[in-house]
């Protein structure tokens, strides 16, 4: 025993004295909360000035402060999660295109590539260098999904990657201050709503450039020439933070599997293997589906971020993140799987794979740290319906409705409804999205019955119905699952509804194809709850009569699943 914790301990000797003695804990405290604050108010800037509500009202985007490595130092407090772990790990491909003496004040890289950045071509990822009194001293870093990419909707039945829309390689958007004619020209000439794109895209120039000013006025006030030991030192708890909520995992390998809709036939299945040993963490996802011809192929850097993330929010969800947070987990997934595809295969809508990954992560934890863990959510993954046509006035729209499902149960509370985990985009004004499309949401409300019964209940999910009222058909495209397998409950609590979508005359569109609708037709979108967590015949009763006063549960349903009779 006493061997054991030696060996789980080791790690501590490795790691550099600097981290201990150059700070001290309360000025690292709040140089840490500067660097966090910087970010923030970088992601500000790109939320004012976007033109798109993807960007504006749901909160598809991330920033982060790197170091001048382009390890991250600070992200954003509300980035997609996805995008925060990525930033890195893009930046890393850009500075091999790129070295560090090839960049100069006012530069900055794009890139959209799947493989490069979060996995599908939407979101479109910059990086800027920050030069302090001469020197190289960091980057900051943008993602922001973007209202069109040329190709076609963003949507799951594209075959291969070139059908998805325009990929741009790393390239200089701006050099030395200066914009890219050309590039710009070129990204113009392949959208559908040009002025949302560009404006979106230069959200993302004054973010950076906001990153950048805000990191100089640190660097003077703390009396820092660079970040260099400021950044040593933060990832080094990071890491040492993480370690420690690792060691707190019993030593063994967990394993758990997630079934899912997947496209037609080709349903997909995952499955997670878990090795905690000491400090470190291993997932490996052996024996999952193969790679398929449709856009539900997860990229690497997706399946990573998706997989070390779940792990941060259970195990050490106080620290702040940075790239030390994710040193101890390390994350395998077979070459030719649907979790690592080879190029180029279809990803565009990577996110109903990649949102899987935390129930099955959590399915395995929970054998060891049931206390930790959620049940399966009903956003896990999220339902998107995309729109596109002409407006009144003759206009192009795009338009994206963000929606969410119940998250599950934990083992002290009810699963939240119809809210968004692990994704943490939200559905924003419904006022806006009407006011810049030709369409109507009659109906958002909370969907009775849909979350899991158990000692805790999932989260309630939602029923929407949106009415097309364009003077000519619109393009729909659905991007869902759920509608086979619901969201599973944990350690007897039960599934949270399936998912439906229905036109009014009751015919079912694909649920992830392209399809067309009329003027005057009303789509009704049904989103899952979330799974429940333990017994139900073990939840308070007065909880149950409570859940029937507000209309969270019917009457039949609580007598059903609770034996509590109204």
């Amino acid at each position: 025993m006493a061997a054991a914790v030696l060996e789980a301990k080791s790690w501590e000797a490795t790691m550099p004295d600097t981290s201990r003695t150059e700070f001290d804990p309360v000025s690292l405290e709040i140089f840490w909360s500067r660097l966090i604050s910087i970010a923030d108010e970088s992601a500000a800037a790109l939320l004012r000035t976007s033109f798109s509500t993807i960007v504006r009202e749901s909160n598809d985007f991330a920033t982060a402060l790197m170091d001048a490595n382009g390890d991250s130092l600070s992200e954003n407090t509300a980035g997609i999660p996805s995008f925060v772990g990525i930033l890195p790990r893009t930046l890393k491909h850009f500075l091999a295109r790129y070295p560090k003496d090839q960049w100069r004040p006012g530069d900055i890289v794009m890139t959209n590539d799947p493989w490069m950045a979060t996995g599908h071509l939407p979101d479109v990822t910059m990086a800027a260098p920050i030069f302090h009194r001469g020197r190289l001293v960091g980057f900051s870093g943008s993602i922001a999904h973007l209202p069109d990419i040329g190709g076609a909707p963003w949507g799951c039945d594209a075959r291969e990657l070139f059908e998805e829309g325009l990929r741009i390689p790393p390239l200089k958007f701006y050099s030395e201050g200066r914009q890219n004619a050309e590039l710009t020209e070129m990204i113009l000439g392949n959208v559908r709503v040009p002025d949302q794109v560009m404006g979106d895209l230069q959200a993302q120039v004054t973010s950076n450039r906001v990153c950048a000013r805000r990191l100089a006025e640190f660097l003077d006030d703390a009396g820092m020439v660079d970040l260099t030991s400021l950044s040593r030192a933060l990832q080094d708890r990071a890491e040492i933070a993480m370690r420690r909520a690792i060691e707190a995992v019993p030593d063994g390998v967990y394993h758990s599997s997630v079934d899912a809709d997947g496209f037609d036939a080709d349903e997909t299945h995952i499955e997670c293997t878990i090795t905690v040993k000491g400090s470190d963490l291993h997932i490996d996802y052996a024996g999952t589906s193969k790679q398929i011809g449709r856009g539900l192929n997860s990229v690497m850097n997706y399946t990573y971020a998706y997989s070390v993330y779940p792990i941060k929010c259970a195990l050490d969800p106080m620290t702040p993140r940075n790239e030390g947070s994710y040193r101890s987990v390390t994350v395998d997934a077979p070459l030719g799987s649907i979790l690592n595809p080879r190029y180029p295969a279809p990803c565009n809508a990577r996110q109903l794979t990649g949102h899987l990954l935390a129930g099955a992560i959590y399915g395995a934890l929970a054998q060891a740290v049931p206390e930790k863990v959620t049940a399966e959510s009903g956003s896990a993954p999220t339902l998107r319906s995309v729109y596109g046509g002409v407006d009144h006035q003759g206009n192009r729209f795009s338009q994206i409705l963000f929606a969410s499902g119940g998250m599950g149960a934990s083992a002290v509370k009810d699963g939240l409804a119809t809210t968004a985990f692990p994704t943490n985009a939200g559905a924003g004004s419904i006022e806006a999205f009407e006011s810049i499309s030709p369409l109507i949401v009659w109906k958002k409300e909370f969907r009775t019955d849909s979350g899991g019964p158990g000692t805790f209940r999932g989260g309630l999910g939602q029923d929407v119905e949106v009415e097309v009222r364009s003077p000519e058909p619109v393009r729909l495209s659905l991007l869902s699952d759920r509608q086979k397998y619901a969201p599973r409950g944990l350690l007897g609590g039960k599934e949270g509804a399936l998912v439906s979508v229905t036109l009014a005359d009751g015919t079912k569109p694909h649920p992830k194809s392209r399809s067309m609708l009329v003027p005057g037709d009303r789509l009704s979108m049904r989103f899952s709850g979330g799974g429940g967590y333990g017994d139900p015949g073990a939840r308070d009763p007065a909880a149950v009569a409570r859940d029937v006063r507000d209309g969270y549960v019917s009457a039949e349903a609580a007598a059903r699943d609770y034996g509590v009779e109204q």
